[in-house]
């Protein structure tokens, strides 16, 4: 019995998508000769980070200490600490983009502090992706029906879906700000543009086609 006529197709889709969260770095710092004076500040910096953070609860999804460093400034050539330099950094996930241009101008004002983002990005597990990857193999089937009509056949069964796999456009921050130098302006405001996330996905797609007519 001859082997049934098989065709392989590539099916591939784009979609432009809203983000669906802002990521933020916050990194702050403190400098002394003294250690314990530099733990003692970094501590409390770290501590109006977190209240100022606390107040935007409902709009962070999550936030995580993404590393904490205490090291001594040696004077050059020698081993002579000159002074203590501490940062603490904080990765925050803000899903709620309304209240973002101001959150960030709240941390910009914060005392030795770097904010930088956002970046936007799509949640892991997107219901995007799930979107976009059907869209892909439904576009391998209808390249696979027009195979098989061109040369007089259809497509009969499907044998096999491969997934070339998914991804997600992401952002550059768009700013980095150094706190501090913001104005005490009850006033001030960041007007903020979320990035569209491009989502590709691309499928290999294996089916059996009706033996062909060639003479049609």
């Amino acid at each position: 019995m001859a082997e049934q006529p098989t065709i392989v197709v590539r099916g591939e889709a784009f979609r432009e998508v809203p983000p669906e969260q802002a990521v933020l770095s916050v990194t702050v710092s403190a400098r002394d000769r003294d250690r314990e004076a530099v733990v003692a500040r970094l501590a409390e910096r770290a501590g109006e980070l977190r209240a100022v953070l606390d107040g935007y609860a409902d709009a962070i999804e999550r936030r995580e200490t993404s590393a904490v460093q205490i090291y001594p400034d040696l004077k050059r050539g020698s081993e002579r600490v000159v002074a203590y330099t501490a940062h603490a950094g904080t990765t925050v996930t803000v899903t709620d983009f309304g209240v973002l241009g101001d959150l960030l101008l709240r941390l910009a004002r914060l005392q030795q502090a770097v904010v930088s983002g956002p970046w936007w990005q799509l949640r892991p597990g997107s219901k995007a992706g799930a979107d976009v990857r059907r869209t892909a193999i439904a576009d391998a089937l209808d390249r696979a029906r027009e195979y098989a009509a061109a040369v007089g056949a259809r497509v009969d069964r499907l044998v096999e879906i491969a997934d070339e796999g998914t991804s997600g456009g992401g952002a550059q921050p768009m700013m980095r700000l150094m706190a501090g130098s913001a104005a005490e302006d009850s006033a001030a405001s960041i007007e903020l543009d979320p990035q569209q996330q491009t989502v590709h996905a691309a499928v290999i797609v294996r089916v059996t086609i009706t033996e062909p007519d060639l003479a049609a």
